[in-house]
């Protein structure tokens, strides 16, 4: 019976090194999002895909995206698409196939959620995120 338990604790063992070697870096982003695209993908998390990873809107000078590891400025091209628009939230990219929008959060959506008292004070109810 101990030497089942010694080497259910030293598979546990292996196991958890292993998990630990994988996650070193909890920043680190998935590997999917370093890979570098093509201008023209949708940001829906499609391998080969552009992906929107930071957004810089600065007080003073022009806003910055990070897009697919690049550092972009509006007005500057990436691949074959100029971007055109940034806010907080998306980033806007013009080019020969049409226009790509890129979001921070793709698979989260935006609702409105009215409640009984913004009703009754004619507010506006809150925005939340719904995955």
């Amino acid at each position: 019976m101990a030497g089942a338990m010694r080497f259910f604790a030293v598979v546990l063992l292996a196991l958890a090194s292993s998990a630990m070697a994988q996650s070193a870096d909890p920043t680190r982003p998935p590997g999917g999002w370093l890979v570098s695209a093509e201008v023209g993908a949708t940001n829906s998390g499609e391998a080969g895909g552009l992906r929107l990873q930071s957004v810089k809107i600065p007080q003073r000078g022009r806003p910055v995206a990070v897009i697919s590891g690049k550092t972009v400025v509006v007005g500057e091209r990436l691949g074959g698409a100029t971007l055109i628009r940034l806010s907080e939230r998306e980033a806007v990219l013009q080019g020969a196939e049409g226009v790509t929008h890129l979001y921070l959060t793709p698979d989260v959506e935006k609702q409105m959620i009215v409640t009984p008292q913004s009703r009754k004070s004619g507010k506006a109810g809150q925005v939340k995120d719904v995955p």
